[in-house]
Order: C-alpha cells, then sequence, then structure tokens
C-alpha cells in the first residue's frame, strides 16, 4: 500500500489541497495526518473539516501541539503563533474542537508508529533536531519506521542493532530504500509552513511493501494564502515567511 504522510499544516487551505492533488496523482492509497492542523494559517475550519473527512474515510491522524492549544490554555506558544491559536479558536465550531480534542497522541501499527513530536515523550513536544533526539525517539518504539513532523524540517535518521545511528537529509523525489535490519525515523516537512528554505509544501510518500520512502514537495498558491493571512488581521510575518519558507 501508498501511503501519503502529511504532518504540519497549519490551516494552510492551498498548501494542503496541492499536497492532496499531488499524492493522490502518485496512487496514494491511504493518508496519514501527523498533526498541527491548525495554527498560523487562515483556513482552520477548511483544513479541520477535511481532515475529518479523511480519517471517516479511514486516514490516520494523530494531534498535535498546535491542535491541543486549541482546548488547553495552559499549552504556550509565542506570541505570534498565541495570536493565532487565540484568533482559531473563535473560528472552530463544537464538532472541529471536539475532533481536534479528541485525537491520540500516538497510533501505532505494529512496524509503523505515528507521533507529531518526539516519541519518547510525545506529550512534551520535544523537537527531533539532532541524532542524540532521535535516538530517544526509536529506543522508544520496536516499530521498523516512526513517522513524526513537529520541526518542519525533512531529515532521516537510522539506528543499527548495535545503537548505531545515521541521518541525512533526504533529497526530493528520490526514493529511499528502509533496510530491515536498521529501525528509522522519518522527520516531515510542513505542509503548510516549510522552514526549511524551499517555500514548496512537502509531504511524503512510504510504499508498505518495498519499505520505499519518498520526500515530496509540491508547489502552490503562496500569495493567496498569504493575503488570506493578511485579510484575517493575523500578524504579518506568518504571511511573510511562506515565500521564504522559513
Amino acid at each position: 500500500m501508498l501511503l501519503a504522510v502529511f504532518s504540519d499544516i497549519h490551516g494552510n487551505r492551498q498548501a494542503f489541497e496541492a499536497c492532496l492533488k499531488a499524492a493522490r496523482a502518485k496512487g496514494a492509497e491511504r493518508f496519514v495526518l501527523l498533526g498541527d492542523f491548525v495554527g498560523y494559517g487562515a483556513d482552520p475550519e477548511w483544513v479541520v473539516d477535511t481532515a475529518m473527512e479523511l480519517a471517516a474515510q479511514g486516514a490516520v491522524a494523530v494531534r498535535g501541539n498546535h491542535d491541543e492549544a486549541v482546548s488547553t490554555t495552559t499549552e504556550t506558544m509565542n506570541a505570534e503563533a498565541q495570536i493565532a491559536i487565540e484568533w482559531t479558536r473563535g473560528r472552530l465550531d463544537v464538532a472541529q474542537r471536539r475532533f481536534l480534542a479528541e485525537l491520540p497522541m500516538t497510533v501505532d501499527e505494529k512496524e509503523r508508529f505515528y507521533v507529531h513530536a518526539e516519541a519518547s515523550q510525545p506529550t512534551r513536544w520535544h523537537y527531533v533536531r539532532a541524532t542524540a533526539d532521535a535516538a530517544k525517539s526509536l529506543i522508544s518504539t520496536p516499530a521498523h519506521v516512526t513517522f513524526c513532523g513537529h520541526v518542519h524540517r525533512p531529515a532521516l535518521y537510522s539506528m543499527s542493532v548495535t545503537a548505531k545511528m545515521t541521518n541525512f537529509v533526504p533529497k526530493t523525489d528520490v526514493p529511499v530504500q528502509l533496510l530491515r535490519g536498521r529501525q528509522w525515523l522519518a522527520v516531515l516537512g510542513s505542509v503548510g509552513q516549510p522552514r526549511d528554505g524551499d517555500p514548496s509544501a512537502a509531504f511524503v510518500l512510504f510504499d508498505t511493501e518495498s519499505c520505499e520512502i519518498t520526500y515530496c514537495r509540491a508547489p502552490y498558491d503562496i500569495a493567496s494564502a498569504a493575503n488570506k493571512i493578511r485579510e484575517n488581521g493575523l500578524p504579518s510575518w506568518l504571511a511573510d515567511r511562506l515565500s521564504q519558507g522559513r
């Protein structure tokens, strides 16, 4: 089965639509959503409704820290993110808020483990920014492949049976064989707010039979997404950064 895995959509309808279209064109058969459906972007209602529809059709969905912040006022954010979350709270209806609140923190499919942030303590929202962070995540689960987001920058880590770690930044559209005998951690880029210098929306395809993973990018209408952020009175930096990919 070909999985399409998305993370950190952040209320960006244009980016999410582009990724869904690209994934379907490439033959994706099932969708996995690694959280942060809201925050930053100006279309949280559409994004959450789309996620709800996909989940009803069998997609995997887990909770991100921005999703948590919608219903948990103790979740702390930087100033711009906090403004966006407070605005988002006023936009979502009861069903949409319930969907986010009831999302699981993790989903375990034996050979595959899905989580928004670092897997050993998913409720702490730690970032996987280095090999040591990846090692903690990999040690916490026996899964062959763990998928996470939260960082907004693509990366791929692996650990051997002797705990030797490797890591690299995968190239776009170049399949990588996730060999048996090693555990792998696939850190996704962001659909709605990439921070690796490439403003194109990011997602991953994973073939469950061949164990090949491909990091993909989807160009989208950045100007429209940015203009809608400004039109809704959200911080201009949230719009400006979209074209910069940071």
